[in-house]
């Protein structure tokens, strides 16, 4: 269905007098992230060159880190809207941002435009195996019994695994305390020592903990199973009805960016990461495909950004600026 809108979408595109010399120049991709250091930059990386090949101009990526990816946003968003300017967005920045931040220098659905959704970054709970639970009933049952003594780990107060924690915390009605690290690395030390006993995590990152038995995975934290591990059932499935915190890539642009400039990205990008090689390599980082044309991918975003606004008022998150 993605590959005929697709197709739609460069039909139009090719009609559109008023924008077909588009692209003239190079395009850049703004990584909001440092070089190296994130999904997002390995997948902007990878899809670049092949944008490149499909537009004809260079497509470079464009790192521009700092306050979690608000920084590159902002300058996304305040840029020219002529198509010479993308975001690789991300939950983070897109869509829990604006509720953390009362002074964030843009605002996702007005300032920037959905091009596409790509792919998703399944999570997993886990917890270590000090804790009698296989699933999410016995995690549930042992934590009502044991209230405030499960530590759960973060990368960070207002980070995508912190809010996991406290969604999980409201969903499931229990009482597990909050424990910011600076990052996934010492996070994920103290969880294997048994410092913290419970962390929701990239499931790429846990996979050979879990494997090795160093961990036990509770469920995943994912719209659906995830291909690398397809035994282990999602938290809705198990009864937590509609829990997803996923992390996702994606790809924005300005707002006011012409409807046939978004189309011909939209169609081109779709086309790329619909293909073998990128399917495969997508994998390999911990990620799945998951196309959206931008009307989708726009409904995606208030959908998400509601839903964090909850979170973050009845958990009364506050990050300083």
């Amino acid at each position: 269905m993605t590959l005929r809108i697709s197709a739609l979408a460069l039909a139009l595109f090719a009609c559109s007098g008023a924008h077909a010399a588009w692209p003239e120049k190079p395009l850049r991709i703004i990584v909001p992230f440092s070089p190296g250091g994130s999904t997002t930059d390995s997948i902007t990386r990878a899809i670049a060159p092949k944008l490149a090949d499909a537009l004809g101009q260079p497509v470079l990526a464009d790192n521009r880190p700092g306050a979690g990816g608000n920084l590159g946003s902002e300058l996304v968003a305040k840029a020219a809207p002529d198509g010479y300017t993308l975001l690789a967005a991300t939950a983070g920045p897109q869509t829990i941002a604006p509720s953390l931040y009362p002074r964030l220098g843009y605002d996702t659905l007005r300032d920037l435009a959905p091009v596409t959704l790509m792919a998703i970054v399944p999570s997993v709970i886990v917890v270590h195996p000090s804790i009698p639970a296989n699933n999410l009933a016995e995690l549930i049952t042992f934590a009502k019994a044991n209230p405030g003594k499960i530590n759960y780990a973060s990368t960070g107060t207002g980070g995508t695994p912190h809010l996991c924690g406290e969604l999980l915390k409201s969903a499931g009605g229990i009482n597990i305390v909050h424990v910011p690290y600076k990052g996934n690395g010492p996070a994920t030390i103290d969880l294997l020592e048994g410092q913290v006993q419970l962390f929701c995590i990239g499931l790429m990152n846990s996979l050979p903990q879990i494997r090795a038995g160093k961990l036990r995975a509770i469920g995943a934290v994912a719209a659906k199973r995830s291909a690398l591990m397809p035994d282990m059932p999602t938290l809705a499935e198990q009864g937590l009805a509609g829990f997803e915190v996923s992390s996702w890539q994606g790809v924005m642009v300005p707002a006011r960016t012409a409807s046939p400039v978004i189309a011909r990205l939209h169609a081109e990008i779709a086309k790329i990461i619909d293909s073998p090689d990128m399917r495969k390599f997508l994998l390999t980082q911990g990620a799945e495909p998951a196309l959206m044309d931008p009307a989708a991918y726009g409904n995606y975003l208030r959908t998400e950004i509601a839903k964090w606004a909850g979170v973050v008022k009845a958990a009364g998150i506050k990050v300083e600026e």
